[in-house]
């Protein structure tokens, strides 16, 4: 799935060669892909684009007074082509999902893999019209979004930490993959309850956090849409690293159950070196 710092990257990318280009026309191609309906998609065509700003996991397009608000969920991406094929593409057929042509010839396409779809699409006024931008946290990156306001974000949170940091009404822009990253850099257990958190390791979270994030979004600058995916993975340490050795000291790296999905962590690091339960399991073995 793709977090702050890929998104953030899209964004760059986008304002860089979206900047002064008219949507010329916008093919919707899988029936579940566009979440509103008034203003209609017809509604964009013709209009100039605008900056490009990102809220939490979502991409802003300015078009006009009008904004294409996408969020890419679990499976999706936008793949950018200059020119794009000739041939018009054909609803239903394969993982394309939407596609936007600009005056010129370019443009380009949303796509989702797999059979479980959450690609959204939105044509709105006002970006706060899309729910899940209306409730999304303070962004951790931002300026604002100091120490302190992250402490008070955990005081009296009983649930770990690790849904804490994923939960986009808490802080915006944070998933699976670099909640485990900024777990592993704080040596913090993703089954510790927020609000057991005593002020100096609140400060080393909140540091790890910015660090990792910060990294990530260094490291995805400058690049093209479609390297985007490699150059996440090859900068995690811990998360979809089950079996490898952890590059801080060398233990094995461990996954559990957690959620609707799975986590993984470095016990020397994390835990005091005992494994995590996976309680899903243990509940399947009852």
């Amino acid at each position: 799935m793709p977090e702050l710092p890929e998104v953030e990257a899209l964004r760059e990318f986008l304002d860089e060669h979206l900047a002064g280009r008219v949507v010329e026309r916008i093919l919707p191609l899988a029936v579940s892909v566009l979440k509103t309906y008034d203003p209609p998609l017809t509604a964009l065509e013709g209009r100039p684009i605008g900056p490009v700003a990102r809220h939490g996991k979502f991409l802003d397009l300015g078009v006009g007074d009008l904004h294409l608000v996408t969020h890419l969920a679990r499976a999706g991406w936008l793949r950018w082509q200059d020119p794009l094929p000739e041939r018009p593409p054909r609803p239903g057929k394969g993982p394309l999902a939407l596609r936007v042509v600009l005056e010129g010839g370019a443009g380009f396409d949303l796509t989702e893999a797999g059979t479980r779809k959450g690609l959204a699409v939105y044509v709105v006024r006002d970006p706060r019209e899309v729910p899940g931008i209306a409730r999304l946290g303070p962004d951790p990156l931002a300026d604002a979004f100091g120490r302190d306001a992250f402490a008070a974000l955990l005081a009296g949170e009983r649930r770990q930490i690790k849904g804490v940091l994923r939960d986009q009404g808490v802080i915006a822009g944070i998933g699976n993959a670099y909640s485990d990253e900024i777990l592993h850099a704080a040596r913090v257990s993703p089954f510790k309850l927020a609000a057991s958190f005593d002020e100096e390791q609140v400060t080393h979270l909140y540091e790890a956090m910015r660090e990792t994030l910060r990294t990530a979004v260094e490291r995805a600058h400058g690049l093209a849409a479609g390297q985007l995916k490699a150059e996440k993975k090859s900068g995690l340490r811990v998360h979809g690293r089950d079996g490898e050795p952890c590059p801080v000291c060398g233990d094995t790296v461990r996954s559990v159950s957690f959620a609707d999905s799975s986590l993984q962590y470095c016990p020397t690091c994390q835990t005091g070196g005992k494994p995590l339960a996976d309680r899903r399991l243990s509940r399947l073995l009852k």
